[in-house]
């Protein structure tokens, strides 16, 4: 009998227990919690190898060091705000650093809702260009670099911003000359505007094609020129390679 009393009380503190590691779990877990044990994991798995939020914000401890958590965003944001800055970070932050990141409709609404955003406004407008305001008056690579790069690449283009210990792959060394008078023109361009994923290199390289104007872009290709003081190969430039 006594036996069986202990059991019904250990029963008993359980039930009482239970309910809150359950709703301790789902605190720390991002999105709704009607949010499919799929879609969850089909949204961590895009932030962590397909999109490049984490070269800059972290997740669950893991990411860049330049922006606040994400996993935690809803205890800081509303629901509003996070579907807004996702969706156009330059008219929700004025100012912010921030990219807007092209990406499938669908894989935005996901992202919205697994970090707790209100979906119902995202919409096919999200795929505008978002030209950043503040960088309108920015028309000098070096401006530029200092603003948008310097943070994994560093001030002289060297790979040591202060978030480079933070990525899983080392940022390109811009000032090193073996390595970027193997790059066309061409290849630096596209991997500004369009980001690592498309070029085959790392994710956590954000896309500038809709927050940089095309020659924003060119300007910021003739820097990185600087500072390596380089040109691309030969064959890129039909052989027109400035003199050493």
């Amino acid at each position: 009998m006594r036996r069986r009393r202990v059991h019904n009380a250990l029963f008993l503190t359980a039930l009482l227990v239970l309910p809150s590691v359950v709703r301790a779990q789902t605190r720390a877990t991002p999105g709704p919690p009607d949010l499919t044990p799929f879609a969850r994991a089909k949204a961590a798995t895009l932030l962590r190898d397909q999109l490049p939020c984490l070269g800059c914000h972290t997740l669950d401890g893991k990411g860049g060091k330049l922006a606040p958590e994400l996993g935690t965003v809803t205890s800081r944001r509303d629901a509003g705000y996070i579907a807004r800055v996702i969706v156009d970070p330059q008219a929700t932050v004025s100012g912010t650093l921030m990219p807007h990141t092209p990406m499938p409709h669908e894989w935005r609404a996901l992202i919205v809702r697994y970090l707790g955003g209100d979906a119902t406004t995202v919409d096919a407008a999200s795929t505008a260009p978002r030209i950043d305001p503040a960088a309108q008056s920015d028309s000098t690579g070096a401006t530029l670099y200092a603003r948008y790069c310097t943070g994994c690449h560093g001030q002289q283009g060297r790979g040591d911003g202060p978030n480079a210990a933070s990525l899983p792959v080392p940022p390109a060394r811009h000032a090193s000359k073996e390595a970027m008078s193997a790059r066309p023109d061409d290849a630096l361009y596209d991997t500004i505007s369009g980001g690592g994923a498309v070029m085959n290199r790392s994710p956590r390289m954000p896309a500038y094609g809709t927050t940089l104007s095309p020659s924003q872009i060119r300007a910021l290709v003739r820097h990185i020129r600087s500072l390596c003081g380089c040109q691309g190969p030969a064959w890129s430039t039909d052989g027109q390679v400035a003199p050493k």
